[in-house]
Order: structure tokens, then sequence, then C-alpha cells
């Protein structure tokens, strides 16, 4: 242990998980109860302290699959979060990360087990500290790259119809967009393309499965929705 830095004062460095997911139409958000003081009972993120071995970004990691137990899943960082009072123990600085993942990939026997729920983000219950305002800043964030980056293909299968397709893209945004307009710019995109498949669930008619082509959106950068 070195004698630098002895003269400043310490504070503890944190990571905390946004974790977003679509269900039911609805852009969800996963938090639970906070296990510890202060704060013990109130709603919040799942999160932890950084290591003295591990980088921020190595930290959130940790942290997202000790969570659900998936790897190489699309996470950012939203930003650094320290007001001097927005923790009542220590003066503790948070880096907040947003992730998003399909949820019929998530282990519900995990999220039982660290007593988790997905809450529609419009619908939020009051948190902790400053946890709303991280996760209302990384949905500002999704609604800026989901013009411009295929990210909303993170949440949805890997089949789809262009009805969920359009519903994600309003559960992001909170509002809703003109179907045939929408439409019609998607089917312009030719990377994402029209299977030969039906989805039957939810009319005997049926509508068409579409699925993204990850190396078609690569060439062509001029993406916009």
């Amino acid at each position: 242990m070195t004698t630098f830095y002895k003269e400043h004062t310490k504070v503890f460095a944190s990571v905390d998980c946004i974790i977003f997911g679509f269900e039911d139409n609805k852009l969800k958000v996963l938090i639970g109860r906070r296990q510890m003081d202060p704060g013990r009972g109130e709603w919040s993120l799942y999160g932890g302290f950084i290591s003295a071995d591990e980088s921020i970004d190595d930290a959130a990691s940790r942290v997202l699959n000790e969570l659900t137990g998936l790897c190489s899943v699309y996470m950012r960082q939203v930003g650094a979060f320290g007001r001097v009072d927005r923790d009542p123990g220590e003066r503790v600085i948070s880096i907040a990360y947003y992730a998003l993942i399909n949820v019929k990939d998530y282990d519900d026997r995990l999220r039982k087990q660290y007593q988790l729920e997905w809450v529609d983000i419009d619908n939020m219950p009051p948190m902790y500290s400053d946890h709303r305002e991280m996760v209302l800043q990384a949905r500002h964030i999704m609604q800026t790259k989901i013009k411009t980056e295929p990210v909303s293909f993170q949440l949805l299968p890997s089949l789809f119809t262009l009805t969920q397709l359009q519903r994600l893209y309003e559960a992001v945004n909170g509002e809703e967009v003109d179907k045939r307009n929408f439409r019609k710019r998607i089917k312009d995109m030719e990377f994402i393309e029209k299977t030969n498949l039906i989805d039957k669930s939810g009319s005997k008619r049926g509508a068409a499965l579409y699925r993204f082509n990850n190396n078609m959106y690569k060439e062509d950068p001029n993406f916009k929705l």
C-alpha cells in the first residue's frame, strides 16, 4: 500500500445497472427492494461497489452477470452521479450503466432469488436516492440512439412482427407513431428481413415475422428511423 494522496479525502465508487426489457408492449426496468442500510426496503436499482482490482466496465459486467446470468449483453455507460448528499451513509460516487435484454432470455429463478420486479418505466414507484434520475437519463439516451442505431433489436426476440417493433419504438419514446409511415420506413431498410414464417398468436390470419440482419446493417451507414 502506498502513502500517496493521504492529504485527500477518500470516497467510495460504485456501479448501478439499469436493465431494460420489453414486455406487454411496455418498456420495463428491473428493480428491487434495497437489502442494505441506508435505504433498506426502498425500491432501487441493483449495483455494487467497485473492487480495487477491476475497472468500472468490469464491475458493471460482473454485477450484470450476477443479476441475469447473461454474458455479451448490450450495455453502455449512462454517466457519473456524484451529488454530495446522494448517499446518507458515506460519500459515494456511482457510475450508471444501462443494459438491454430480451425478457424471455432472463432466467426467472434469478429474478426471484434477488427479489426483483419488472416495472413499467412510466409507472415507477419512488426510488432510493437518485436512481429514478438514472433511469430517466438512460431512457433519454435510448431515445436518441434508437433513431440512428439498431438498439431496439436487443429487446426483441430474434423473430418479431412489425407491430412488435412499432410498439417497442413507441414505448421507448413515450408517444404513438403513424403506423403507415412507420412501416414504410421499415420496409425500405434492407437489414430488416421478412421471413416466410407467420405469427398466429394474435389472429387466425397471422402476421409476417421479420428478423434483423446485422451484416446488411453494417453496409447501410445512413440508417435513420
